[in-house]
């Protein structure tokens, strides 16, 4: 653990790009609710650290996240970056700070608040009490592995290639995570492979099975990924705690978040070996509605609730900030994702307000 808040805590501010400063205006209101305002450091990644420094990571913005007891950041992305060299663009950016940060867990909760089942493009009785926890290994397999490239082969055609790449050490430091988070909850631990065909997770399933057998209390089950993208949405609720590699979890997070209704509501931390984490909203950058003031901070909210509970050991707070999510949902009040007939249809600025007056309150 990081430890409780202390006098010189710094939280790392990275609003990013898109809906990024709009979301994140409204999580500093609850910190700074908190008193927390004197804490925050600011700086640019991905699109605007690109635009302000020519680099998706700079060193001023590396530096201050090393620095800082957690980081918290927007959203990253944009389409008048796609033409850039690859490893200007702003998602190299965050893969960098992952990687740099050594932020191998990332947990992603899809947890379903009654007041939105109707939003669920699912019937009600398969989404209604839905909580999942889904852990995703987020600084190997094939988004960093080498080698990598586009060159051409030997019939002198183009050939883009990507290696995925799983050493036993990294399997078991994310499998530790999955089983301490399983044994908090239900004790029900569903590791997602592809075991059949890749070599990467026949070494994932053997080394994860080795280390279910220093948490016996656990059930440990197995499943193919193709299948668990498709029982996903089938029978949700069979699932508790899922853990999987980093593209896998990549893929069935996003497929998980709208069980829930809007993959604005889903929040996520990632975390390095001591709790220290970024926490950030598991959507992107939704450069088609940034500056309308219609984005949910919803998600943006609930990662903070996310860093007061695994970063800083604080379960008052997290409490104090989920609770006021839910009083605003049973209020009735609505961003545009997550709007129904008879609900009370509010912007990103009023959704932060409206959070701030209910933490008034509880």
């Amino acid at each position: 653990m990081v430890g409780k808040i202390g006098d010189a805590m710094k939280i790392a501010v990275l609003p990013g790009d898109g809906i990024g400063p709009e979301i994140i205006s409204q999580a500093v209101k609850v910190l700074g609710f908190f008193g927390l305002k004197e804490s925050l450091a600011y700086s640019s990644i991905g699109g605007a650290g690109y635009d302000e420094f020519k680099d998706p990571l700079p060193d001023v913005t590396l530096k201050l996240a090393l620095e800082a007891d957690a980081v918290l950041l927007g959203a990253v992305g944009g389409w008048q970056y796609d033409e850039l060299p690859r490893e200007m663009r702003p998602e190299r950016g965050l893969l960098r700070i992952r990687q740099a940060l050594n932020l191998f867990a990332n947990l992603r909760p899809a947890l379903m608040f009654p007041e939105l089942v109707a939003a669920s493009s699912l019937k009600p009785e398969i989404v209604s009490d839905l909580d999942i926890m889904i852990i995703r290994e987020l600084t190997g397999d094939i988004y960093f592995g080498e080698p990598r490239g586009i060159s051409k082969n030997e019939k002198g055609e183009l050939e883009g290639f990507n290696t995925m790449r799983y050493s036993e050490s990294e399997i078991k430091r994310i499998s530790h995570v999955a089983f301490k988070t399983a044994s908090k909850r239900s004790k029900k631990l569903c590791s997602v492979d592809k075991a059949n065909v890749l070599e990467s997770t026949e070494l994932w399933r053997k080394v994860i099975s080795e280390v279910a057998s220093e948490y016996p209390d656990v059930e440990l089950s197995h499943m193919y990924v193709d299948n668990a993208a498709m029982q996903l949405v089938s029978e949700p609720k069979q699932f508790d705690v899922i853990v999987t590699g980093n593209i896998f979890g990549d893929i069935l997070s996003d497929e998980a978040s709208m069980l829930t209704g809007s993959i604005g509501m889903l929040p996520s931390a990632s975390l390095d070996q001591n709790n220290k984490g970024m926490y950030e909203p598991s959507h992107g950058s939704a450069p088609d509605i940034a500056g309308k003031d219609i984005a949910n901070p919803l998600a943006t909210i609930l990662s903070l609730s996310m860093m007061f509970k695994y970063t800083f050991n604080d379960n008052d707070k997290a409490e104090r900030i989920e609770n006021a999510v839910r009083n605003v949902l049973s209020k009735g009040f609505r961003t545009k994702d997550i709007f129904s007939e008879n609900m009370l249809l509010i912007g990103c600025e009023e959704m932060g307000d409206k959070i701030i007056e209910e933490l008034e309150n509880v």
